[in-house]
């Protein structure tokens, strides 16, 4: 009976206790009503990232990153290159702008020589092949359609033979174009995404594959769409989930051959994609619904590629799809 008294009084002694606990919080919930608290985006790089909202703007495909306002951030100025990729050969497919651009150049700034392959933005190609010529490295530009095997195949065969090999295969190049439903999705829109975001991974590197050599990388570009599904993005998602998949089958038999295959995964990235799909009054709130409250700029999806292409970091990693999205 002492015993239930005892337990009776530990029970109310802790009730009150939580009761106090409460009247603080409620007290300071009082205090907040009606107090208006600006919500801004956190700022967590090595320098400061523009947020939503933008300039209302769009563009006719493929887009232009020349024109985008404001401009991608892609030299990563405060990023010291530690000589992780010396000597070797990399090809980036849509290396002309976005992500592709921004890995070129940190490709180069770690010791690689670069083969960019884009569809027509000649302007964004010779853009970026100065930014890696400034870092002391070679750069190869090359113009076509990755939807075509035999065009994979000569691109694969170029790099091989004015850059005297090949070690790393990005996968890059997207096509995207929203759809307010299956009913708006026409064959033709479907095929076209398909065909260049997984036809064109799957042609680039059956080309690549005779020639990576041991210790090479396949980095393929998947996206958060394939992960989690995007209802207006219903084409894009099925190929992004899809190189996710293809990434982890392809690892197996590629490391026999001492290469390794991984995925990255990004979020909203401030490139020319979204611009040339997007209408422009949701182009100005473009990646305002992440945890960032923006959406990342190039130089900050970019190292992740230099992390999975380097052997010195990423040794024992293949198989795998590294989400990079602002914050579950």
């Amino acid at each position: 009976m002492r015993q239930q008294r005892t337990a009776s009084r530990e029970a109310a002694d802790t009730a009150a206790q939580q009761r106090a606990i409460q009247a603080k919080t409620d007290a300071r919930d009082e205090q907040q009503k009606g107090k208006s608290r600006k919500d801004e985006a956190p700022q967590t790089g090595a320098r400061p990232y523009p947020v939503p909202p933008f300039p209302e703007q769009h563009q006719a495909k493929p887009g232009t990153e020349a024109v985008l306002e404001p401009r991608p951030m892609y030299d990563a100025p405060h990023y010291l290159g530690s000589r992780k990729l010396e000597g070797k050969i990399a090809l980036v497919t849509g290396g002309d702008s976005g992500i592709g651009r921004a890995v070129a150049i940190l490709f180069a700034r770690e010791g690689a020589d670069v083969a960019v392959v884009y569809l027509s933005e000649h302007n964004d190609a010779k853009e970026t092949k100065a930014a890696v010529e400034k870092e002391g490295r070679r750069c190869i530009l090359i113009s076509g359609d990755v939807k075509d095997s035999a065009f994979c195949r000569d691109a694969i065969e170029t790099a091989v033979r004015e850059l005297g090999g090949l070690d790393i295969l990005v996968n890059n190049a997207a096509f995207q174009e929203h759809a307010a439903g299956i009913e708006e999705l026409t064959e033709a829109q479907f095929d076209q995404t398909l065909k260049t975001n997984l036809y064109g991974y799957f042609h680039m590197a059956k080309a690549a594959a005779p020639h990576l050599r041991q210790g090479g990388a396949i980095i393929n570009t998947g996206s958060v769409t394939g992960i989690d599904g995007s209802q207006e993005l219903l084409d894009y998602s099925m190929t992004k989930g899809g190189i996710h998949a293809f990434t982890r089958s392809l690892s197996g038999s590629m490391l026999k051959r001492g290469v390794r295959v991984n995925a990255v995964a990004p979020g909203p990235v401030w490139t020319p994609l979204n611009p040339a799909d997007k209408s422009a009054d949701k182009v100005a709130k473009f990646g305002q619904q992440t945890k960032m409250k923006r959406p990342a700029q190039p130089e900050e999806i970019a190292p992740a590629y230099v992390f999975l292409a380097a052997p010195s970091c990423s040794s024992y990693i293949t198989g795998e799809v590294l989400p990079i999205i602002g914050g579950y």
